[in-house]
């Protein structure tokens, strides 16, 4: 069989930081370069690990962006490194982090996720970063199921169910709003 081009994904951004406003000013950058936002999380407390508080410090908050426009998805490593700059350009005066931005991209089937970090159920795309299906669509339940390596806040049905919701555009905006 012959390779077949991959169809387009929906491009999201996931922002966690402290501070709220930084959040809308990095949403307002990536929205530069990536264009409209079609869905916005609330805000939501991120107490799922103290894994950012020595950088970062606590009360983090985060928030998921969608964007209207597609992707290919062989663009999700140039995308990471694109958001590891923007996080660069708001340093602390110290050189800590003050967000944390992780792009990843949704097709009906799976969300994934984009790292600078290899694990073994991540592959690596190029230029240093590594993609990791974290959620996969059931069919017969209509809904995202996690997998033992799945990040605890996305094993929740809240995110579980923000990811239903961004599905639902995308297979509208693509033509596919029956299926599955």
């Amino acid at each position: 069989m012959r390779p077949k081009k991959a169809e387009k994904v929906k491009l999201f951004a996931s922002l966690l930081s402290g501070e709220p406003e930084l959040i809308e000013e990095a949403m307002e950058r990536l929205s530069e370069r990536f264009g409209t936002i079609d869905y916005l999380s609330p805000l939501m407390p991120f107490e799922h690990t103290d894994y950012y508080h020595k950088e970062m410090g606590g009360g983090l908050l985060r928030r998921i962006a969608s964007y209207q426009s597609l992707i290919e998805p062989d663009e999700l490593s140039t995308i990471k490194l694109l958001t590891n700059s923007l996080e660069e350009a708001f340093l602390a005066d110290d050189g800590r982090r003050r967000i944390n931005i992780d792009p990843g991209y949704l097709a009906l089937d799976k969300v994934v996720l984009a790292s600078c970090k290899n694990y073994s159920h991540r592959i690596y795309l190029g230029g240093g970063v590594y993609g990791e299906v974290a959620l996969r669509y059931s069919a017969s339940s209509k809904e995202y199921r996690a997998f033992e390596w799945t990040y605890p806040d996305y094993r929740e049905s809240t995110m579980r169910g923000l990811f239903g919701e961004i599905r639902r555009r995308y297979a509208e905006q693509t033509g596919r709003g029956n299926r599955g």
